[in-house]
């Protein structure tokens, strides 16, 4: 008995976190599988960052496959570009989907498959930067305003209830016109606006429940600072709340990116909602012709749908895992 407890006693303290964290990882994941909405979200997410990932080897190919030699657009082709030169085999643009242009070519007759595949890691980095951003500055606030209380819960609570009543679509398209709205400023701004907005008011309700904990009582008990406390009890117990809401925000940042990019606001080189205000800015999106050139403005939208879906299952998959009331076991 004496052997086994000091087996027991000498075991790393690692071995003993990681075998929790599995237990607890192996419990999450059971009750993940059970959403299938979830399963599907998480599915489509994985698919587009493959299919960003695998853009350079696009042009290699293509052209061992299909351009051979006598097309000559790959010649101009870098993985860092996704301007496809014209295909001296069609003298008519915008071509429809074929074995050389899968996706077709747009009005330039650049290929749109190229296009799309460089603009998915762009889109990824918009949105979780932006996410991430928003998570920071929500988690941080919400938890210090739940902690003091006072004059600071008032002030960021009535500063959220401000940015709350603007819509941030309509103050972007402002900002439009006095800033010029690159892939990054526009992610710090739109990850700014809702890390001031309802988010920490969620996140504020939540550090509330963790403050009357008896631990918190404990830490200031033995002399810990504000700071600590804060850092080290609250935030970490809200923590999983903020990552629910940080799929969540992906979503938006995406979307408004991309009705931005359409309605010719944003000063990005290449994105979903710039393939979509490419092909109405050359007329493709009116009358007949929305339908005739579809593949001007599917592809892009059916990307910026699932992918925006994708994060919102996600999210929602989440939610049960994070939330326990909503546990059906």
């Amino acid at each position: 008995m004496t052997e086994q407890s000091e087996t027991i006693v000498q075991e790393p303290l690692w071995k003993i976190k990681l075998r929790l964290w599995l237990k607890e990882f192996k419990r999450n994941w059971a009750l993940f599988r059970e959403r299938k909405i979830a399963i599907f979200g998480l599915s489509v997410i994985i698919f587009f960052a493959v299919f960003g990932i695998i853009y350079p080897l696009y042009p290699t190919i293509m052209k061992n496959v299909f351009w051979k030699d006598d097309i000559i657009s790959y010649e101009t082709f870098t993985p860092y570009d996704p301007i496809i030169g014209f295909d001296p085999n069609i003298f008519d643009h915008p071509s429809p989907p074929s074995l050389v242009h899968p996706l077709g070519t747009d009005p330039l007759g650049r290929d749109v498959l190229s296009m799309v595949m460089y603009s998915t890691p762009r889109e990824f980095v918009l949105g979780i930067t932006a996410a991430l951003i928003t998570v920071v500055i929500g988690t941080i606030i919400g938890a210090s305003s739940a902690y003091y209380g006072g004059v600071v819960d008032t002030f960021f609570m009535r500063l959220a209830d401000i940015v709350m009543l603007f819509p941030s679509l309509a103050i972007l398209m402002v900002l439009s016109a006095f800033i010029e709205l690159t892939l990054f400023r526009l992610a710090l701004i739109i990850g700014i606006l809702a890390g001031f907005g309802s988010i920490t008011i969620v996140l504020k309700a939540q550090a509330l429940t963790v403050k009357v904990r008896p631990f918190i009582e404990a830490a200031k008990s033995t002399g810990a600072s504000d700071a600590y406390i804060i850092l080290k009890h609250i935030i970490p117990n809200i923590l999983p709340l903020s990552f629910l809401y940080m799929m969540l925000n992906v979503t938006g940042a995406i979307f408004t990116e991309a009705v931005l990019s359409f309605l010719g606001l944003a000063n990005i080189r290449m994105s979903w909602g710039v393939i979509i205000h490419m092909a109405e800015s050359s007329g493709y999106l009116m009358g007949s012709s929305i339908g005739t050139y579809w593949w001007l403005w599917v592809p892009a939208g059916a990307c910026i749908t699932l992918l925006c879906s994708a994060f919102y299952f996600l999210g929602r998959g989440l939610e049960e895992i994070v939330n326990p009331r909503l546990r059906k076991r």
